[in-house]
């Protein structure tokens, strides 16, 4: 089967990205990888990684290649629902209210440490994440599109935070894991800043694509086959979470459906129309891995949600 030609070039933009945030970021393309597959699915992105490891940085310059609007918001204990999605304010002037958006009104807002703000503000995301709208005095309104939220969150700093709700974590498509650099990389980042390095000059990203070419790539990824078989290894990997000795809460219906759509993004860019069970094996870390609860058993042994995936797609048996 023969991609069309728009098809063609929007896949080899959104492949020239790696190219453009490697002029800022060093390495990470795992990370980058799994953004644009976030973007092709018009989901949703926690990026998890120990302070310092570009993970701001990194969002910035991708919206900058992408031509994207973005947007940054610090989530604080003391942030209000109406800091992120706007409020009404009274306008003397006309004697009535008029709304201000907030940030959450872009492209791609990243929600920065959004574990140290209250339950009360994480829920005036959740709208907007599933819905796409914010819903003010009774009137919704709708989001840009594109629109994703990439928040960061730190993985060892507990005091002072707030842990996602099963709910909040099921709306992000993928969780990423944003490691420390090897050796050979850490050098590079100093010989760059050593240099003169500006992490606020974007000045050297190129605009690679836009909202076309982002338009023509997600209808590609709709067009790419999925066998009967492969649909069936999609659920017996989610089943087998379910009853899995280590887990606590498996993965859900929407969890399956989002390892189908990352499953297909992640085909796409390979240059497939079509899903393998290897694409699905790629996918399945990152779109489950914060979808499922370990027993405390389980941790206190030594396990992680990584590993028990891994051993499920050991265990499942994989079509032919």
């Amino acid at each position: 089967m023969t991609q069309p030609t728009e098809h063609d070039s929007a896949r080899t933009a959104l492949m020239a990205l790696r190219t453009e945030i490697g002029k800022v970021v060093v390495g990470q393309d795992a990370v980058v990888s799994g953004l644009v597959i976030a973007l092709l699915c018009r989901g949703h992105v926690l990026l998890e990684g120990v302070p310092g490891v570009a993970k701001t940085l990194l969002v910035r310059t991708l919206a900058a290649a992408l031509q994207l609007d973005f947007k940054r918001v610090q989530f604080t204990p003391d942030l209000m629902p109406g800091d992120v999605t706007g409020s009404l304010v009274y306008d003397a002037r006309t004697a009535e209210f008029e709304f201000r958006a907030g940030p959450v009104f872009t492209n791609l807002l990243l929600a920065d440490e959004i574990n140290r703000t209250p339950p009360k503000t994480q829920a005036a995301l959740l709208e907007a994440m599933e819905e796409r709208q914010v819903s003010l005095d009774g009137e919704p309104r709708a989001l840009p599109d594109p629109f994703i939220v990439a928040a960061t969150q730190n993985p060892i700093e507990y005091e002072g935070t707030y842990q996602l709700p099963e709910a909040q974590l099921d709306r992000f498509l993928v969780k990423l894991n944003v490691p420390l650099p090897p050796r050979d990389q850490e050098i590079a980042i100093l010989d760059r800043h050593a240099r003169g390095f500006d992490p606020r000059d974007l000045s050297a990203v190129r605009p690679v694509a836009g909202p076309a070419e982002l338009a023509a790539a997600r209808e590609a990824v709709r067009q790419v086959l999925v066998g009967d078989e492969v649909l069936g290894y999609i659920v017996d990997i989610v089943g087998a979470t379910r009853h899995s000795p280590s887990l606590q809460l498996g993965v859900s219906p929407r969890g399956a459906t989002a390892l189908l759509s990352t499953s297909r993004a992640w085909a796409w860019l390979s240059g497939r129309s079509y899903v393998t069970p290897d694409d699905v094996k790629a996918m399945a870390r990152p779109t489950l891995r914060h979808r499922v609860a370990l027993r405390p058993e389980a941790e206190l042994e030594g396990a992680s949600a990584d590993g028990v995936i891994e051993g499920i797609l050991a265990a499942v048996q994989v079509p032919r």
